[in-house]
């Protein structure tokens, strides 16, 4: 046999070679904030927290870290409770909406759990005190972490009522100095229409914050959009699930809608 070994053999240590030139290659961005829907943890079950869909976005996470990217994320709590609507007999607006921060703290303690099992040191920091789980938000703190290499973990929202955690992202991403806003969603990007529903809806591989919000587009609620548009906070709007297309937008490559 060839001192070379077996094509087999080769084509492996070729293979292991790529994968770590790979992650050799810098991300485009140092600091970025990922929002992710609460219904993204529940997977098929469409309730709670689905074990193979939160290890499957941890890993997914974990590439982030590997490319040395500062990472923030904020996590809804659609999964268990959606603020901003009557739900399960509780008619108070504000109630609703403080039911749905603490579904955030839920979601938030359980990504935290599934990302230490990744050996990703991350740190919690909500809105709203719970300090027996997790830390207070407070920006120096956070920015610590980050600085630290950790990954922060912000939970529910901004602390108020009425405020989706759209706004809350865009807020805490321009408060941390992100500099690109990364919205997860399970659809390709943005369309004229759901696309789920309609075949033919047209997809926008770019747009302008203006154009997103004269034509009602559903990125995200008219405030965050404002926010981000005011601040010139890029938005990438994604296809979440589909396996290394987070890792192609850190790379900076065409993944997804880019709002600008």
């Amino acid at each position: 046999m060839p001192s070379g070994g077996s094509p087999d053999c080769r084509w492996e240590r070729f293979s292991e070679g790529i994968r770590k030139m790979e992650n050799l290659k810098s991300a485009e961005y140092t600091r970025v904030l990922l929002k992710l829907s609460g219904e993204a943890l529940a997977g098929a079950q469409r309730f709670g927290i689905d074990s193979l869909r939160l290890s499957w976005i941890a890993e997914q996470i974990k590439t982030a870290v590997d490319l040395k990217v500062g990472m923030a994320l904020m996590v809804g709590g659609g999964n268990f409770f959606r603020g901003g609507r009557e739900s399960w007999g509780v008619s108070d607006r504000v109630s609703v909406d403080y039911l749905g921060m603490l579904a955030t703290v839920m979601n938030s303690v359980a990504l935290q759990q599934e990302l230490a099992k990744l050996g990703i040191i991350t740190r919690v920091l909500s809105a709203i005190n719970v300090p027996q789980i997790c830390e207070p938000f407070i920006r120096p703190r956070a920015l610590h972490h980050l600085e630290r290499d950790r990954v922060v973990i912000l939970a529910a929202g901004t602390g108020n009522p009425f405020f989706t955690t759209d706004t809350a992202a865009t807020l805490r991403a321009l408060e941390l100095g992100c500099q690109v806003f990364l919205k997860a969603t399970r659809v390709k990007g943005v369309y004229d229409s759901d696309p789920e529903k309609n075949p033919k809806a047209k997809f926008y591989q770019t747009l302008s914050y203006t154009k997103a919000l004269s034509k009602d587009l559903k990125v995200m609620d008219a405030t965050a959009l404002s926010l981000c548009r005011d601040h010139k906070l890029p938005i990438i709007v994604f296809n979440f699930f589909e396996e290394g297309n987070l890792r192609k937008a850190l790379l900076g490559r065409t993944v997804g809608t880019l709002i600008k």
